[in-house]
């Protein structure tokens, strides 16, 4: 019988589960952002302990050798610190402002090398991520109506700022308690959930969808797939909702690849495709034109801070980038220069440098768990989660939202190891032939 997420069998699956199904009353306490890096540095010493430390007291439970795709990560996310000292260097920034910068990297971006680690190297099973992460989602639902009415009985936004305030962050937002938020280009109400801002709340709940749909029992995956659903529909982000139609069924598509029957079903709509691609293209931009017009302020701030990114990037710091965030003009509501869009922000903040560092593990991930997924369900679960991460790079800037996405990095990090223990066993299987 298969341990529920309650019952893990070693520490760093309880740890997992404990961090997961926690997830509300830490946020209730402020202290998500806390979390995020405190676990992703327990799990990475758990691995360094096993690896290197030996007692004769005690045996020694040796971890299994890295994967490449976790190496991958390793040395993407050392090349970004590079990049960051690159362009401190290169602007002769201040040593307070270098450690400072290091201490954000080392919550951000490192935490994408720490998790996947983490989740190849331990006994951290995929089906406690699932498990938990469902509990999460009840949860979620069961505050639904809550949060909805909120607005309508006339409740405050914001409960409370947490004290872990004190700790440091990105912005108060992190720490806050809060029910709603008002939109100003409406006047109307968004939900985020436990998450700093309502489109971060779209993309974990495009991340709890692919869990959900991912659990083997019925009733948790409804619960899930239900929650998870109405994150992202009360979030009312535009990629949040293309994201939700888009990442599961090309993942599934890609999973059934190896299928006959998948190629001669896709054969007669393929065809007529060709033959009404003049109407097809007409009505998909006339939908991407209603898209950008459904926010359109948004849309017009977002597009003047990539455009002023990309001018600066390429005017004054292309190799290392400019090693800070700026804030922004009057025209884009002093919003820092590069935020909404992590390939803006990296050109901006770490230059050609710092968008190779993303890439390389990017592109390797997608390959490799593509592959997977044909004849694996974590394969499967880990590239619909490469695709989410993918696609909100052009929505919002990654390495800020780690804190929260780290189950997703766990999971990319189990099928890392899956798929090394496949190459490992065709390979011997071609020697022993």
């Amino acid at each position: 019988m298969v341990a529920s997420a309650a019952h893990p069998r070693a520490v760093e699956d309880y740890l997992v589960s404990l961090a997961l199904v926690g997830t509300w009353p830490i946020y209730f306490i402020g202290g998500l952002y806390v979390l995020g890096p405190v676990l992703g540095v327990a799990l990475t010493a758990i691995v360094l302990v096993r690896k290197y430390v030996r007692s004769p007291a005690t045996p020694r439970l040796e971890p299994p050798a890295i994967p490449i795709g976790v190496w991958f990560w390793i040395a993407g996310m050392g090349l970004m610190q590079i990049a960051l000292l690159g362009g401190h260097w290169s602007y002769e920034l201040s040593t307070g402002q270098t450690i400072k910068s290091t201490i954000g990297w080392a919550k951000g971006w490192a935490l994408f090398a720490m998790f996947t680690l983490a989740g190849a190297c331990l006994e951290i099973r995929f089906e406690t991520v699932i498990r938990a992460a469902s509990i999460t989602a009840l949860i979620s639902l069961a505050l639904t109506p809550v949060l909805y009415l909120a607005p309508m009985a006339g409740l405050p936004e914001i409960l409370f700022i947490s004290p872990l305030k004190a700790i440091g962050g990105p912005g108060p937002e992190f720490f806050a308690v809060q029910l709603y938020s008002m939109d100003p280009a409406d006047g109307l109400p968004r939900w985020r959930y436990f998450t700093p801002w309502s489109p971060a709340a779209a993309m974990i709940g495009n991340l709890y969808l692919i869990l959900a749909i991912e659990d083997r029992r019925m009733a948790w995956r409804v619960i899930g797939i239900a929650s998870a659903l109405a994150i992202i529909l009360l979030s009312k982000s535009r990629l949040g909702l293309v994201t939700a139609v888009l990442v599961w069924p090309t993942a599934f598509g890609v999973s059934q690849l190896r299928r006959s029957v998948l190629w001669l079903a896709a054969a007669v709509p393929v065809f007529f495709a060709g033959l009404l691609s003049p109407v097809i293209l007409a009505q998909l931009g006339a939908a991407y034109e209603g898209f950008r017009g459904m926010r359109a302020n948004s849309t017009r701030v977002r597009e003047a801070l990539g455009r002023i990114a990309v001018d600066r990037w390429w005017n004054e710091a292309p190799v290392w980038g400019h090693g800070v965030v700026e804030r922004g003009p009057h025209y884009v509501e002093y919003m820092p220069i590069g935020s909404h869009h992590t390939w803006y922000g990296l050109l901006f903040v770490k230059g050609l440098v710092g968008v190779a560092a993303l890439v390389i593990p990017l592109v390797w991930s997608l390959l490799e768990f593509a592959l997977l997924a044909l004849s694996s369900r974590i394969g499967r679960a880990a590239f619909a989660i490469t695709i989410l991460l993918v696609l909100f790079t052009v929505g919002e800037n990654l390495e800020i939202l780690t804190y929260l996405f780290w189950p997703g990095l766990v999971i990319m990090g189990i099928a890392m190891r899956e798929a090394a223990e496949k190459r490992s066993s065709i390979l011997e299987q071609a020697r022993a032939a």
